[in-house]
């Protein structure tokens, strides 16, 4: 299943860049509203979380690890748990100096049955998850405008 969402930004490419990857305010913005999240220190530079989340009646754990790092462009993420897997690809386009496009595209594969079913029961709440992403992308969006237009 794959959700896709887009949103304008009046901000320079840089600074869109810059806050979608401060990692800790994604953390605690996970935390507020409910997940537990644990940043876990690797061997190499990469990011990883363990977060942990009500879905569906259920607490769903799984891992999350930064795969690709293309500064100001693209940012990928993978995410493992028991029965499934999925990917997080956010991406930026400079449509002018102080204008830029983010687009995030969310994917989930199951490898289970029960994954499938849970999966299913996604797919039938496609609209709303699509909706609620995108009211976060606008909350993201009036968060780093709002920034902008303080310091300017």
């Amino acid at each position: 299943m794959k959700i896709v969402a887009k949103q304008d930004i009046e901000a320079p490419i840089q600074k869109v860049f810059e806050r979608a990857t401060d990692f800790k305010n994604f953390e605690r913005s996970a935390m507020r509203r409910g997940a537990s999240v644990t940043r876990l220190e690797g061997e190499d530079d990469a990011q990883v979380w363990d977060v942990a989340f009500p879905l569906r009646g259920k607490t769903r754990l799984f891992r999350l690890t930064v795969t690709d790092f293309d500064e100001p462009e693209r940012m990928s993420m993978s995410a493992v748990s028991e029965g499934m897997a999925g990917s997080i690809q956010v991406d930026l386009v400079a449509l002018s100096r102080s204008r830029t496009r983010l687009r995030v595209e969310i994917e989930v594969k199951p490898q289970t049955l029960s994954a499938r079913l849970l999966v299913q029961s996604l797919r039938l709440a496609r609209g709303s998850l699509q909706q609620r992403l995108q009211e976060r992308l606008a909350e993201f969006t009036t968060a780093v405008e709002g920034t902008r237009s303080r310091r300017a």
